[in-house]
């Protein structure tokens, strides 16, 4: 009797999102940016990667490392497809999206990962550090639009033209909110209680963050 061969079962890979940044705070934008990102991306999980010095920017002043862990452990705990990656906090910088790439396919070797970037990270992503195997670790490049930041994607696709065909825009409602912004209200005096998530808004108060540069 002729014998019957029966194929391995094929299993897609895992769709991850990679959203890095140092958070400083996290606040709503990023919050819908990323639920955004992950189902109209179809993400099974979102990995949120706070760094703790961005290299392009060595003397940007930061909230300590473990009050924005704690903001963002705060900020994402309610959504079981947000997850909280240190695997740039568990080793020495500078941290290269790159070297991060390299660390999560150890970390997750079956996992196929979306990075999502910005439009100011994707005008400058031909100067990152080894962009091209930068791309060459991501199955897709999410791309979270923010509002009068227009991206000339034409240059991006002469100077690095491998990211237009990984490119996916991610629609999201237009909000005028940067951690920036919440920064200098705090400073100020101003009002940013409806910027951020309940539990962050009480954690900045709680531990006197960012007001006259405290943090």
């Amino acid at each position: 009797m002729q014998g019957f061969f029966s194929p391995p079962s094929l299993t897609m890979p895992e769709q991850i999102g990679i959203f890095g940044g140092t958070f400083n705070p996290p606040h709503l934008g990023h919050l819908i940016l990323a639920a955004e990102a992950q189902r109209q991306l179809n993400l099974s999980r979102v990995l949120w990667v706070p760094t703790p010095q961005p290299p392009h920017k060595p003397q940007r002043p930061l909230a300590a490392l473990p009050h924005r862990l704690e903001m963002l452990r705060l900020a994402t705990q309610p959504e079981s497809a947000f997850q909280i990656s240190l695997v740039e906090m568990q080793r020495p910088g500078p941290h290269y999206t790159v070297d991060t790439l390299r660390a999560l396919h150890e970390e997750y070797p079956s996992a196929a990962f979306t990075l999502l970037l910005g439009g100011d990270s994707l005008r400058d992503l031909p100067q990152w550090k080894e962009p091209e195997e930068l791309l060459r670790l991501v199955s897709a490049l999410g791309a979270l639009m923010r509002p009068r930041m227009p991206v000339n994607f034409s240059h991006l696709g002469e100077s690095l033209p491998q990211a237009l065909t990984l490119l996916k825009r991610v629609q999201a409602p237009q909000m005028q909110i940067s951690s920036s912004l919440i920064r200098h209200r705090i400073e100020t005096g101003g009002h940013f209680r409806f910027y951020l998530p309940a539990p962050v808004y009480e954690y900045i108060v709680a531990q006197g963050l960012y007001a006259a540069g405290e943090g």
